[in-house]
């Protein structure tokens, strides 16, 4: 069982089991990392700004490198106006990085490797997106869904293929996290296997797929991330400026 690659992705029950009103509230091991990356981030932002030196030390090179970087994002990408969601898209972008990095350790569980969780911040952005968007111009914000400069005689196929097209934010956004981590996870899984199953003299060959493999999927930790940021603010800025 333990050699099935899949078995790492099973979410099973710590501790008693609640249910309230028919709904299945028990503590599991998604809750737990979850929980775990949430505490991480905070000590690392705490003990990174307790201590305010000229001469950063290490946690507040990181900390401060890790707010210039997500400002600079939203800056370029949806402009001055968005900066107000820069708690928000911070907020979602060391959640979404730090799921995945803690996913990294060996005998974790990968938070963001199961759909549920990555299409409920998907669609958490997608519905306060479109609120954004109505509060802001009102009932304007439906031009989103008719480019300028399209001919009569194609806008009505325009305005649906722009409708599914909208609608499809979320599905792609969690889909694109799930499945790429989900992917990495199994691959390092397989080779890890190979590796015990061939033995000392046999497993050099897929011991070296699996380093560079980890590596590689350390980096797209980060990239996923960054790719679930940047999308948000490129939403983000459809709603408030009404760009196309």
């Amino acid at each position: 069982m333990e050699m099935n690659p899949m078995h790492q992705f099973e979410v099973y029950r710590i501790g008693p089991e609640i249910k309230l009103g028919g709904v299945n509230l028990s503590f599991t091991n998604a809750s737990l990392f979850m929980t775990i990356s949430s505490i991480t981030i905070l000590l690392l932002l705490f003990f990174g700004t307790k201590k305010k030196s000229l001469i950063p030390s290490k946690l507040q090179l990181v900390t401060e490198m890790s707010y210039t970087f997500i400002a600079k994002m939203i800056n370029d990408t949806a402009g001055p106006s968005a900066k107000p969601f820069f708690p928000f898209i911070f907020t979602l972008f060391m959640f979404v990085l730090f799921c995945n990095m803690v996913g990294m350790v060996p005998y974790s569980f990968t938070v963001t490797s199961h759909i549920i969780v990555t299409f409920m911040l998907a669609a958490l952005i997608f519905v306060g997106v479109t609120i954004i968007g109505f509060i802001k111009h009102g009932f304007k914000y439906l031009e989103l869904f008719v480019p300028k400069g399209v001919p009569i005689l194609l806008l009505p196929l325009i305005i649906v293929i722009e409708l599914i097209s909208y609608l499809s934010r979320p599905v792609s956004l969690s889909v694109r996290l799930f499945a790429n981590m989900m992917a990495g996870h199994t691959m390092l899984k397989v080779f890890g296997g190979f590796v015990i199953s061939l033995g000392l003299l046999g497993g050099w060959l897929p011991l070296g797929f699996s380093v560079a493999l980890t590596g590689l999927e350390i980096l797209i930790a980060f990239l996923q991330a960054y790719v679930f940021a940047i999308l948000t603010c490129i939403y983000l800025n459809d709603a408030l400026n009404l760009s196309h």
